[in-house]
């Protein structure tokens, strides 16, 4: 084979390698949406949501708290990106819930070219902006806030009216987790000290039409705080809600019992 033709061959090579290259380089530059600044979230909206609601009306013991920070921890840093995490605590007194915390996962840098990307920044955006304040939130809503209501009921509505209604929202996958002793206490319907937890009377109370809601298939989730002393009843409490978010077109995952109580 002639010098002519083995340079051809090379050269082609060449073409080929960096025609590779670029492709691999505005590839890496066109498959990241445009996010909003404040948020992280994608423009168009997130690729998915996972929302938290803490519900804190009674102390949760040490043994709880330590779990909850794990199990959110775990949450935190194994959230996809461009997923929005919303973390919320009980409104009490305006009969909904409260958000600590609302942003993307902007990613963590992990997986990004050297050529087209800065990793390292990446890396330090993701702690500062995104993991320290939700971890900083999740301190939050496990501190006391002690009441004589408890609208679970109400604040998973808002929750869903909030977060998962909307075209966008209905077409990604959608998470909710619930921290509580799923004891309902509101003027409309109270599970408090009541030994009929059948759902034949709360959907003759007023709260069942008036906190009726569509979950849209948000895969539901569970950390279940018992309190022998108010509740006794657990196995009927878990009954009811599990046909509480079946009701209200929600996809039970998990019913976990949190440690300590």
């Amino acid at each position: 084979m002639s010098a002519s033709v083995i340079g051809g061959i090379v050269l082609i090579l060449v073409v080929i390698a960096a025609g590779t290259a670029l492709a691999v380089f505005y590839a890496g530059l066109t498959s990241k949406p445009a996010l909003d600044a404040s948020t992280f979230c994608p423009v168009d909206g997130p690729q998915g949501v996972t929302v938290v609601l803490v519900d804190t009306s009674d102390d949760l013991p040490e043994a709880a708290i330590r779990e909850v920070n794990g199990i959110l921890d775990d949450l935190i840093t194994g959230l996809p990106t461009y997923y929005r995490l919303d973390i919320r605590v009980l409104d009490i007194p305006g009969n909904k819930s409260r958000s600590l915390f609302a942003k993307c996962n902007p990613g963590d840098g992990v997986g990004l070219s050297e050529w087209t990307d800065n990793p390292r920044l990446a890396r330090i955006r993701w702690i500062e902006s995104f993991r320290k304040p939700a971890a900083e939130a999740v301190k939050a809503s496990l501190s006391s806030a002690k009441a004589n209501n408890s609208p679970i009921m109400a604040a998973i509505q808002d929750i869903a009216i909030d977060q998962f209604s909307s075209e966008r929202s209905r077409s990604v996958k959608k998470s909710l987790v619930v921290i509580s002793d799923l004891i309902e206490h509101t003027r409309d319907y109270s599970q408090y000290r009541n030994p009929d937890l059948g759902f034949a009377r709360f959907k003759q109370s007023p709260a069942y039409l008036k906190y009726r809601t569509d979950l849209h298939q948000a895969l539901v989730t569970i950390d279940y705080v018992t309190r022998p002393a108010v509740m006794p009843d657990t196995t009927r409490l878990i009954a009811f809600w599990q046909e509480w978010v079946k009701d209200n077109a929600g996809a039970l995952v998990a019913i976990h019992r949190l440690q300590g109580t």
